[in-house]
């Protein structure tokens, strides 16, 4: 749940729109765990079928999204503090993994192109 400071999901989709982003929600449920989690990142930003399900296969596809139209792409991970609770060694995994994209990708990182990656944390 939001607080009453917090953004909503929509309201953070709705700033992405604003600015020419393309927002993608990652909802991993009530009961994430480290493959859920993979599995709902590659969903949300429609990973191709090729995608080898595993957190080095994950870095590679977030950084290089060129199955996705040009521009800023943000994932929103809501209530991403469920996975933190429940399995806190995948979280810190997973979350690393989006860092390091998120970095590879920025203007003058290693893989940076016409794409970038915005990582938000949210609550429902």
């Amino acid at each position: 749940m939001t607080g009453p400071n917090e953004p909503s999901v929509q309201q953070l989709a709705d700033r992405a729109w604003s600015r020419g982003a393309y927002p993608h929600v990652l909802d991993c449920g009530t009961e994430p765990d480290k493959m859920s989690t993979v599995d709902a990142i590659a969903a949300a930003l429609s990973f191709p079928d090729w995608f080898g399900r595993n957190l080095d296969a994950l870095y590679d596809s977030l950084t290089d999204l060129s199955w996705l139209p040009p521009g800023e792409h943000v994932l929103i991970w809501v209530d991403a503090d469920l996975l933190k609770r429940a399995d806190p060694k995948a979280y810190l995994a997973i979350h690393g993994v989006l860092s390091d994209a998120q970095r590879a990708l920025a203007p003058g990182g290693e893989r940076a192109d016409n794409r970038r990656l915005t990582v938000v944390l949210a609550s429902s």
